[in-house]
């Protein structure tokens, strides 16, 4: 039982780890593709919480925003394989950071074509995080070993 529960924590990660070098090998001076993409959905998050909130949000380095995912998928997936909570803790921060932005589909009408792309990809990225979910859950409520008190034997008269 180890060994399938650690080739399913590799198979799980591997999605992180091999997302994030490849972020790594296309991260450049302005940040890669990545940060091409969400510098103009960042700007959209800034303008609307800097309305809701009522006073100015500083601007977010898109460049250092790339970093520190590329860290996050990095180090947390591979913690994760090792069964690390908090491996899974990293992984959980990545996910909850970058999907609402990465996958907006609630600013697309539900008949174009990019609705449904970008709400099938929120959907993934939702189920991986109800799995690390899971996998805490799961964690948690095994007991440590518990070592093993020796009973009091009774006296015989």
């Amino acid at each position: 039982m180890g060994f399938f529960s650690f080739l399913g924590r590799v198979l799980f990660a591997s999605v992180f780890i091999l997302s994030a070098w490849q972020m790594y090998n296309e991260f450049d001076v302005n940040g890669g593709p990545t940060a091409t993409e969400l510098i103009p959905k960042l700007t959209v998050v800034k303008k609307n919480l800097s309305s809701k909130l009522g006073f100015v949000i500083r601007d977010i380095d898109v460049r250092q925003f790339v970093a520190t995912v590329i860290f996050l998928k990095g180090v947390g997936g591979v913690l994760f394989v090792f069964g690390s909570s908090f491996g899974s803790f990293l992984l959980l921060s990545q996910l909850a950071l970058t999907t609402p932005l990465r996958y907006d589909f609630y600013n697309y009408r539900p008949n174009t074509p990019e609705y449904s792309l970008l709400l099938n990809d929120f959907m993934q990225s939702t189920a991986l995080f109800g799995a690390l979910l899971f996998f805490m859950g799961m964690k948690n409520s095994i007991p440590r070993r518990q070592l093993k008190k020796k009973s009091p034997k009774t006296k015989e008269v």
